[in-house]
């Protein structure tokens, strides 16, 4: 059984910091967080609490004090299920894999209405404790971790290599931040709503060569709620929706970097799991009218719009400069700021992209709608993109 599968309704609170400190008397609760993204996705969606039959949640990051959060979360809101209740986790792609799997819920006739939802707190935790859980998730703790090998240090990596091969400038890559910024300055939910110019991005203190600090994400808190439904259920509710078209996937058998000789700047799992979602839709990479992509620093959305095809391999950058992937431009590439800008909580990143996209579909994104918005994709990864999630959305009446 295959059921076409829509996505009805969708919240989320302005990534930011959120989270209290540990210690502190008076504690911002996580779940109480969640659960007022999830009445408002609900009540935006028009679906009754009865015709929820599943809740696939992102794994909380390891700083949320209270574990088996799934099970604890339809205790609170009282929501009994017949389908699902389950975490995923995935570390970047852990909003991708709830969105995911909550889809294949529908798909599969076990439930007419899923939530895919998740809260992600940790700018309240120290540096030294976050960097070493990151490093340890990561990367390799037998070969890398001990080195500080970040996940900044193999983008910068790539940015370095991506300048070598095609003679992009820094200059160049670092206008994705600018755009991003632009974009930002219109989106309610993002965290750095300031715009900046470039040469403010290139005076930036240094992070990781050729990376300045506005050109790698920040710390962020945030909780998101996607309200998926079957398309029987969507028609009935009368109101603009989106449908789920095109799903691909693709997984290197690699750990971040590999001791494998490879393309470093090919991104091969996003050019796969984008192919495999393109034919399942049968479009091409020209019929996206609009885009979010998981991209942490600025060279990676350049590489990602490549590797999906949106732009040109090694004119990326270039194109980014010359303002196509802006609003206005040929193909608006992520209208909400993107990672760099509207912000990075990293276990539902993933949902925040899916909220944006289900806005420019149904006519909600306001200042940063993209005219005539009918076709978008949504890309994430894990690690240096070893592993990619790619969706095609489509607009419905």
């Amino acid at each position: 059984m295959s059921r076409q599968v829509t996505i009805v309704g969708a919240a989320g609170i302005p990534c930011g910091r959120v989270q209290t400190a540990p210690g502190l008397d008076l504690q911002v609760l996580e779940h109480e967080v969640l659960a007022a993204c999830v009445l408002e996705a609900v009540g935006q969606a028009g679906v009754s609490k009865e015709s929820i039959d599943a809740m696939v949640l992102c794994h909380p990051r390891p700083y949320t004090q209270q574990l088996y959060f799934g099970t604890f979360m339809a205790n609170y809101l009282r929501l009994p299920s017949n389908g699902v209740v389950m975490e995923v986790v995935g570390n970047g792609m852990t909003g991708g894999l709830a969105f995911d799997q909550a889809a294949q819920m529908i798909e599969t006739g076990r439930a007419d209405v899923a939530l895919a939802l998740g809260v992600n707190f940790e700018t309240a935790i120290g540096s030294a404790e976050h960097m070493n859980r990151s490093m340890r998730a990561t990367g390799d703790v037998a070969f890398h971790t001990p080195f500080g090998f970040t996940p900044i240090s193999w983008y910068a990596m790539d940015a370095m290599r991506y300048m070598h091969e095609t003679g992009a400038t820094r200059a160049e890559i670092a206008s994705v931040t600018v755009k991003n910024r632009r974009h930002a300055a219109l989106n309610p939910l993002a965290q750095y709503q300031e715009l900046v110019t470039l040469e403010e991005v290139l005076a930036q203190r240094p992070i990781v060569e050729p990376f300045g600090l506005y050109e790698v994400p920040p710390r962020s808190d945030g909780a998101a709620c996607i309200v998926l439904a079957s398309e029987e259920v969507a028609r009935a509710l009368g109101k603009p929706y989106a449908r789920v078209i095109g799903r691909g996937f693709h997984h290197e058998g690699a750990h971040q970097i590999s001791e494998v000789p490879t393309d470093m700047i090919a991104f091969n799992a996003a050019v796969r799991a984008g192919g495999q979602a393109y034919r399942a839709a049968g479009l091409q990479a020209d019929d996206i009218d609009v885009a979010e992509l998981y991209a942490p620093c600025t060279i990676v959305e350049v590489l990602v719009s490549e590797a999906l095809g949106l732009t040109p391999r090694g004119r990326g950058a270039a194109q980014a400069a010359a303002g196509e992937t802006a609003l206005g431009g040929r193909i608006p590439i992520c209208t909400s700021g993107g990672l760099i800008a509207r912000g990075h909580p990293p276990f539902i990143t993933p949902l925040y992209s899916y909220l944006e996209l289900f806005e420019q579909l149904t006519r909600r994104a306001g200042a940063r709608q993209v005219p005539d918005a009918a076709i978008a994709i949504a890309a994430c990864e894990l690690g240096n993109y070893n592993a990619a999630l790619v969706h095609i959305l489509e607009a419905a009446a």
